[in-house]
């Protein structure tokens, strides 16, 4: 894998990684998780101002792959479709890119439909979690602003990683995604199994470290990979999750308001909605952007490679602007 020299020379190049050894102290920046099955192979990229003698780092940590769900899974890496590494050196913080590995799925992409990864412990969750948390102790991160950014099958990982891990992933973000059990709607008939009854499952994954996640996301209306319809329901169940979580009952008890501002269409520019759904306190319980004109895309100007759209929003400001604003101690 090829490195990047983003860090000091004195310090240890975070760079490309191989999750599953111990970081090397002649600064060959190789990482590997404490799990006893290595998670798959990664990307940490840091700017010089969150170097691993930092203790208020921020880490964004585990942005699974763009191109799940789409022809050429395998060709477009995470990296280069967010531009998450110009933010790092600008804002200060860390990014994680795992990647799946094809001896896990023949296409590359996230478990997110296989019952096996929908649970604290086990599977993918366990090693991205895994991941996560060797970030921040090595790294010394802050780790009440982890988050998980994630398209296609990986925003439906992130889901997962919100509900199985809310004790370690302050806010999820998906791109293009949809809800926690979504492998249980029938795209044929998907009003036979409701938000509320995938909700109720998500609720019970978290158990006693149950707590409102903001979740952000973010879905093209031209989507013929994933329709919009499935981002409508993400942010039901969400929705409700948050609910059940105040006193087990949905029963609207958070005493929720939603605000919706448009962006409306410019020269290169796709129109967009904007849609937060939020406590009384202030703290977002769901936000959405709605894309006009947008398929199965990560949005922003400076995306490169098949699966972006320079015409939508700036999803990865979008993001890294949320993430910042709901810290975990934020009350949720």
């Amino acid at each position: 894998m090829t490195t990047e020299s983003h860090s000091r020379p004195d310090t240890p190049t975070l760079a490309d990684l191989t999750l599953g050894e111990h970081l090397s102290t002649a600064g060959q920046g190789r990482v590997r998780s404490v799990a006893d099955h290595p998670p798959t192979d990664s990307l940490l990229h840091s700017s010089d101002a969150a170097t691993s003698t930092r203790s208020d780092a921020r880490c964004s940590a585990c942005s699974p792959p763009l191109p799940c769900g789409t022809e050429r899974p395998g060709d477009e890496p995470m990296k280069s479709t967010t531009r998450f590494n110009n933010l790092a050196d600008r804002e200060g913080f860390i990014v994680v890119y795992p990647t799946q590995l094809i001896s896990r799925n023949m296409i590359a992409c996230w478990n997110s439909g296989d019952p096996r990864h929908q649970q604290r412990d086990a599977g993918e969750p366990a090693r991205l979690a895994g991941v996560a948390r060797q970030v921040v102790e090595t790294y010394h991160a802050d780790p009440d602003q982890v988050h998980v950014a994630g398209a296609s099958s990986g925003a439906g990982t992130a889901v997962i990683l919100a509900a199985t891990y809310p004790d370690i992933f302050a806010t999820a973000t998906s791109v293009a995604g949809g809800e926690y059990g979504l492998n249980q709607v029938d795209p044929d008939d998907p009003d036979a199994t409701p938000p509320l009854y995938t909700a109720r499952q998500a609720w019970a994954t978290m158990g006693d470290r149950a707590r409102q996640v903001p979740l952000l996301v973010i879905q093209g209306e031209r989507d013929e990979v994933v329709p919009p319809l499935v981002a409508t329901r993400l942010v039901e169940q969400w929705t409700t999750v948050g609910d059940l979580v105040d006193d087990g009952l949905p029963n609207d008890s958070l005493d929720l308001t939603e605000e919706t501002a448009s962006v409306p269409a410019a020269t290169g520019r796709h129109p967009d909605t904007h849609t937060t759904i939020k406590a009384p306190d202030g703290r977002s319980i769901v936000e959405a952007y709605r894309v006009q004109d947008m398929g199965h895309a990560w949005p922003g100007p400076d995306g490169d490679g098949w699966y972006t759209d320079q015409a939508g929003p700036d999803a990865s400001e979008i993001v890294w602007e949320f993430a910042a604003r709901h810290p975990m101690n934020s009350g949720s």
